[in-house]
């Protein structure tokens, strides 16, 4: 089947130039991808009820024969109804179509038909309103729902999928080994490829589900374990001294227990063996990252070596900057900041001082992977909010170096069983306390018509000294109710907050404009800050209590609980107002989970289980493949049975050079593509 990847989408027949565009905006450019392009959900035809038997409000099929003419009725400029009666021999139904000029030629008196559709009305008069429908000769089947985009229905794809079938040939060959198949009884390719998009019942749909499943996680696993063994070529940068307590002595509070040991675990995989260090640090918004960041740049140092520090904001490396400054600077230790607002001269300046490594620590953006930038001795790179970077801008920045070691940092909590599985390509250390005096944040959810009394409190702890956050989903005003920041900023400064000082921060501003108000807001000139998810990530200000989310439904629970980890930072008590009027079950459910707890990794839970995988793990979030089929929750047992496979796999044939494993090791390219400077061994 591997040929079919490099036939272009548009080789198939109704697939013009405009049409392979929307494919390819799907993530289908050939006839092979196609194939893999798995339907999202199903609508089960296979099993019709009758009239009488059929649920109220659920999706289900209804066989019937068409027991009345077509009426046609215009009830406005644009909008037709056509109307019928459909009868199963026992019961009666009303039909409902819109602006379907062909209804009347097309349902005859007489002819049976498949109608897919929620059955409403009452027990004596049942309706169908837009049903889908087929005649009753092309036979009940379970019918694939495929993503879709504007220009390119499901409908249409599957008459694609269909087509491509007919391009594969009589002989197919597997890509799992045989003996793998048969210890877990998957069918084969080109059987399960049939049943995954037209399954003639749900046994056949759930072994290929299945199958495709753990193909899928076999292959990003042996990708993860082989990169994983990659970066197991040793290194000369070991760190032959320890001054962690000389470190901790600098500090102004005491590191509790979970920092130590995630220093202690990070400085013996730097200086234990000839094999570079490459872990994962994981903590909950607050919990010390960048201290335990600082003991290693600190360590790093005093063995007279530099260290890389990038982060994906300008504000979030700026902070980190003035940070580690504050920290390491009394003890000799030399930062710099590079980002793209750099000027030219103090660019060329900085570039210079780090060749000569009068400069420790490199404190930076995206701007650190520029051409230019030369570390003397490159000895770690770590890398913040690790989900905003790909594996192959890790090893970009790791390619400055001589093999060095690797730090990856995360504010975004993942089961620990679940993180040791998903970074299999990385070591994993928990942060999992919260230093002392940092105060619980209590949340609260209430509708619009509580707006001003959200108000009155936030007044209250502005004249006691503090400060707030006030966050909203848009910049400007357009066709959306949703609040603005622009517009919103402008009303709260003249009216209910006309007496205080306000600022406004977004991420069309131009970043000196940030800096001023960032720095106005730190330094306690401004009370409000007005702003978008900028704030999401970075900006640390003690003395802010109290964050106030404007249409919170709009926000993801892992995004609403990084911005409530803005406050309670200090040692104040804090507090986050969650406004919206939006009643539906995943909100009530969502915003319930930010009330009920401040535990990162309970929310991380429940936001998988609300968002599913290819959200939460896809690449846009974690630089790793995105899945296509399988589900991180509820595939946890193949996830387990596919690590150990690709583990033993390995251990046979580390290269994946046998013959039988050739097609695996294509697979695992396509899924991964071109990782970092060198490619895969």
């Amino acid at each position: 089947m591997a040929s079919l990847f490099d036939i272009d989408i548009q080789q198939l027949n109704g697939v013009g130039e405009k049409r392979a565009q929307l494919f390819r905006k799907l993530g289908v450019s050939s006839v092979g991808a196609l194939l893999r392009f798995y339907p999202r959900t199903y609508e089960d035809w296979s099993h019709p009820y009758s009239i009488q038997e059929a649920p109220y409000e659920k999706p289900c099929c209804i066989r019937a024969a068409i027991a009345s003419r077509v009426t046609e009725t215009r009830i406005r400029k644009g909008m037709t109804l056509y109307k019928f009666r459909v009868c199963d021999g026992l019961s009666v139904m009303n039909i409902t179509l819109f602006n379907n000029r062909y209804a009347p030629n097309l349902f005859k008196e007489g002819k049976e038909f498949l109608f897919y559709g929620k059955v409403t009305g009452t027990f004596l008069r049942r309706e169908m309103s837009a049903p889908l429908f087929e005649s009753a000769d092309h036979g009940v089947r379970i019918r694939p729902i495929y993503s879709q985009t504007e220009g390119l229905s499901s409908r249409q794809i599957e008459q694609a999928v269909r087509q491509a079938f007919s391009w594969l040939p009589a002989s197919v060959k597997d890509d799992l080994p045989a003996d793998l198949r048969e210890r877990y009884q998957f069918p084969h390719l080109k059987q399960a490829l049939s049943d995954i998009h037209f399954p003639k019942n749900q046994e056949q749909l759930e072994q290929a589900r299945r199958r495709f499943v753990f193909e899928e996680l076999f292959i990003l696993q042996l990708g993860l374990l082989r990169l994983k063994s990659r970066r197991k070529s040793e290194t000369h940068l070991r760190l032959c001294m320890d001054s962690t307590q000389e470190f901790y002595r600098l500090l102004p509070f005491a590191p509790t227990s979970a920092q130590k040991r995630a220093v202690a675990e990070c400085m013996w995989d730097m200086s234990q063996g000839a094999v570079p260090m490459n872990r994962l640090i994981q903590g909950d918004v607050g919990s010390g990252k960048t201290a335990v960041a600082a003991a290693l740049c600190y360590n790093v140092a005093k063995n007279q070596m530099q260290s890389a520090f990038m982060a994906p904001t300008e504000i979030l490396a700026e902070q980190h900057y003035r940070s580690l400054t504050s920290l390491l600077s009394p003890a000799g230790i030399h930062t710099a900041l590079l980002t793209g607002s750099t000027t030219a001269a103090a660019r060329k300046d900085t570039l210079k001082r780090l060749q000569n490594r009068e400069i420790d620590v490199m404190i930076g953006t995206h701007a650190l992977l520029s051409e230019g930038v030369q570390f003397a001795r490159l000895g770690l790179v770590i890398t913040d909010e690790q989900h905003r970077f790909g594996v192959g801008q890790r090893a970009a920045l790791a390619a400055k170096g001589n093999n060095p070691h690797l730090l990856v940092m995360s504010a975004t909590p993942i089961p620990r069983t679940l993180a040791l599985m998903i970074y299999g390509d990385l070591d994993v250390s928990i942060l999992d306390e919260l230093p002392p005096g940092r105060q619980p944040v209590d949340t609260f959810w209430v509708d619009s018509g509580k707006r001003q009394r959200a108000f009155r409190f936030i007044k209250k702890h502005l004249d006691s000294g503090r400060q707030a956050y006030i966050v909203c989903p848009l910049v400007e005003e357009g066709e959306s109710n949703l609040a603005a920041a622009q517009q919103y900023f402008e009303q709260l400064q003249q009216t209910d907050f006309s007496g205080y000082s306000v600022g406004l921060l977004h991420g069309k501003m131009k970043n000196k404009e940030k800096e001023q108000v960032m720095s106005g807001f730190s330094q306690g000139e401004i009370q409000i800050l007005v702003s978008t998810t900028v704030i999401e990530v970075g900006v640390d200000v003690p003395n802010a209590v109290i964050m106030l989310i404007e249409n919170a439904e709009r926000f993801g629970l892992s995004q609403l609980h990084q911005l409530r980890g803005r406050v309670g930072r200090g040692t104040y008590k804090s507090y986050c107002i969650l406004i919206s009027d939006a009643q539906n079950e995943e909100t009530k459910r969502r915003l319930g989970a930010m009330c009920r707890t401040n535990n990162g990794f309970e929310i991380a839970e429940e936001d998988l289980k609300l968002r599913g995988p290819g959200d939460f793990f896809g690449s846009r979030q974690h630089g790793l493949p995105d899945l296509k089929i399988a589900d991180m929750m509820t595939d946890m047992e193949i996830l387990q049975q596919a690590q150990e496979e690709a583990r033993r796999t390995l251990s046979q044939d580390p290269s994946l050079c046998h013959p039988e494993h050739r097609g695996l090791r294509a697979e695992m390219f396509r899924l991964f593509g071109r990782i970092g400077e060198g490619g895969w061994n």
